[in-house]
């Protein structure tokens, strides 16, 4: 399918404005700009949000949490946004945040894990292990049913869940499910989508290759890093897969629904022709991604709402 007409307007955007040895302090403030652009006007439900604190690994660990106004206790999803591990925070990734609490009736708990270069691999999967397990152990408290707290994120946060899932399969506290959007899961590999889109499509090559170096030396093509790599995906939490068409990542995306599928994992994948990397954070720049946005997470939320196992 061709592009989206308006992905490729704001790819043209992109192209006029350059970003050829733009520096990261740069980077961090040009994403900062663009959710504020792509996030005016866009409106959601009532939502209650809180500022949460939690002690890191690192130190002080800071949260927010999404609430649809009226909703009883229930589902919920930690939130790992994405950026390469080296940009994004709470204030990038809000408008998503508030679309998934929104359209999904479910609270998300956002976690603003710490960034490489000032602090390497794995800190940021460190941060995310520690708020996972911390939302976990404080579900009460924070209106969440236990037994229905998922784990996802986009980009390089889906690849930290995917990588959640892994850790913890074997503990009290898996995950119940995971959201997986346009996840990124093997930096080191080279599928075929990673070379057919290494340019022009928003996430490029070049971007991938200098957040990898910026994550310091323990970002090693194992699975801790690189969670498709993983040989043993049995019994991991059921996952909801979304691949963008015109992603360099989406073959390995793709590669991890089929594995997951072959270990008996339960798997709801789907492909968003016309759509790059980021569509769903593009909100009032490209139309399409808003629904799309909105029917990921009620399908997700539907999920965890099912009947439990022997209940």
């Amino acid at each position: 399918m061709a592009l989206d007409p308006h992905v490729s307007r704001f790819l043209d955007m992109m192209a006029l404005g350059g970003s050829n040895g733009i520096d990261l302090a740069a980077r961090r403030e040009g994403l900062r700009g663009l959710s504020r652009l792509a996030a005016a006007g866009l409106a959601t439900g009532p939502i209650a949000t809180r500022d949460l604190t939690m002690p890191g690994p690192g130190g002080a660990l800071s949260l927010r949490l999404y609430t649809p106004e009226g909703e009883k206790p229930g589902p919920g999803l930690v939130f790992l946004h994405g950026g390469g591990l080296v940009t994004g925070d709470l204030d990038t990734h809000d408008a998503l945040c508030r679309t998934l609490c929104d359209a999904g009736r479910m609270r998300v708990v956002a976690v603003d894990y710490r960034l490489a270069p000032e602090h390497p691999f794995p800190a940021a999967l460190d941060d995310a292990l520690a708020a996972t397990r911390w939302v976990t152990e404080h579900a009460d408290e924070v209106g969440i049913d236990p037994a229905r707290l998922a784990v996802g994120g986009e980009s390089a946060g889906a690849g930290l869940a995917a990588r959640i899932c892994q850790e913890l399969r074997e503990t009290g506290q898996r995950p119940a499910a995971q959201l997986l959007i346009c996840p990124v899961l093997d930096v080191h590999g080279m599928g075929a989508s990673r070379r057919d889109f290494a340019r022009g499509y928003f996430l490029d090559e070049a971007t991938i290759q200098g957040d990898l170096l910026a994550c310091g030396p323990k970002a090693l093509p194992n699975a801790r890093f690189c969670p498709l790599r993983e040989e043993d995906l049995t019994g991991l939490p059921p996952a909801h897969l979304h691949t963008a068409e015109y992603d360099p990542v989406r073959d390995d995306g793709e590669a991890y629904a089929e594995r997951l599928t072959r270990a008996d994992v339960p798997v709801v994948h789907a492909r968003h022709d016309g759509m790059i990397h980021f569509f769903y954070g593009l909100g009032r720049l490209v139309p399409r991604s808003r629904p799309i946005l909105s029917d990921i997470a009620r399908g997700f939320s539907d999920a965890l709402r099912a009947p439990l196992p022997n209940a």
